[in-house]
């Protein structure tokens, strides 16, 4: 727990500078950081070195969890995922939440399915509001100058 608030504090000041992209708004790193309740993501993003590439011009769709959806998880997941010799189990799991391109929500059909980062595919649902994986997007459309966030409400975990 002392290492993930640690995490969370480094990383929340290591961006609390904000970057402009053209002058005009945050990358999806910068604004999920400022958002305030992606601590942990951007924990787990540091530790996995994956903050640059999140960065990066992309564009990309993030289904990012918040810390509540993380601290969900069974006790101790996240310690041991942070853990430097778990870094390519994180790396599976946070790149299994980003698909390429700028996917908006008036974009996802029923049964839509997108290839991810990690190679592996998600699968959106719309019965009962839209879904990936089961997780619900809770608030969508979040624009970045490299992409799009769409909050969701569980972590949702790669094929074995």
């Amino acid at each position: 727990m002392i290492r993930r608030t640690f995490l969370a504090m480094t990383t929340a000041l290591a961006f609390a500078a904000p970057a402009f992209a053209g002058g005009h708004s945050k990358d999806i790193v910068d604004t999920a950081v400022a958002a305030g309740s992606f601590n942990t993501l951007a924990a787990a993003l540091t530790a996995a070195g994956l903050v640059d590439t999140l960065k990066g011009e992309g564009p990309f769709t993030v289904f990012a969890p918040t810390d509540e959806a993380f601290a969900a998880l069974p006790a101790g997941t996240v310690d041991t995922l942070l853990l430097p010799e778990n870094k390519d189990q994180l790396i599976a799991i946070l790149t299994y939440h980003v698909v390429p391109g700028a996917v908006m929500s008036t974009d996802l059909t029923e049964g839509m399915t997108a290839a991810t980062v990690n190679g592996a595919d998600v699968t959106i649902t719309l019965d009962g509001g839209a879904k990936v994986n089961g997780a619900t997007i809770t608030t969508a459309d979040i624009a970045a100058s490299n992409g799009v966030i769409h909050v969701i409400d569980t972590v949702i975990m790669p094929p074995m």
